[in-house]
């Protein structure tokens, strides 16, 4: 008897582990999806993508420890050499130059988004829409000040350069990722079971 509620739970166990690892490694596809849709703009180094909707998307979506994990496994890709940052774009080179903060802010707002709709930001669309924002607070402020430090330039400067052209786009992102979520999760729970 009891070995058999033991081999069960070993079962469950790994059943959750491998569901867990799909969903980091599904989280780190998407992401380096989004990552293609790409439009530059000719008065910054930083181009309009898709990835801070993937992020945030992820992060919210997979939680603190597997968003952040999907956007580390990201991040390992592309440093690794595989065509996953925006453009295609990879490798440490890439990584470095001026939208190296971005990609270092994508961790941390996968982890923070995931972080706080745990503890109850994702009960309502308003609330979801405040970690989305944090999520996206967190992108800004890495993007910035590794965009000073490469362009050497002041933070006004990097403000303009990497923050100011973007306001509008990601408030439409925020504003569809906490319209996209609700459901995204309750198709997740359906699939796990």
């Amino acid at each position: 008897m009891y070995s058999t509620a033991r081999a069960r739970s070993m079962s469950r166990s790994w059943a959750s582990l491998l569901w867990g690892a799909l969903l980091v490694v599904s989280g780190a596809a998407f992401v380096a999806v989004c990552s293609q849709i790409s439009v530059p703009l000719p008065f910054t180094p930083v181009p309009i993508t898709a990835q801070t909707l993937g992020v945030l998307l992820t992060g919210a979506m997979l939680g603190s420890r597997r968003g952040g994990l999907a956007l580390l496994l990201y991040l390992a890709e592309g440093l690794a050499g595989m065509p996953v940052f925006q453009a295609g774009h990879s490798g440490l080179p890439y990584a470095m130059g001026p939208t190296g903060g971005y990609l270092a802010g994508f961790v941390v707002a996968a982890f923070v988004v995931g972080w706080l709709t745990e503890r109850g930001f994702g009960r309502t669309p308003l609330h979801l829409a405040l970690a989305l924002l944090a999520g996206t607070l967190a992108i800004y402020a890495l993007g910035v000040w590794w965009l000073g430090i490469v362009l050497s330039v002041p933070v006004e400067r990097a403000l303009a350069l990497g923050v100011a052209p973007f306001l509008l786009g990601d408030a439409l992102k925020v504003a569809l990722a906490a319209l996209v979520v609700p459901a995204g999760r309750s198709l997740l729970g359906h699939f796990r079971t």
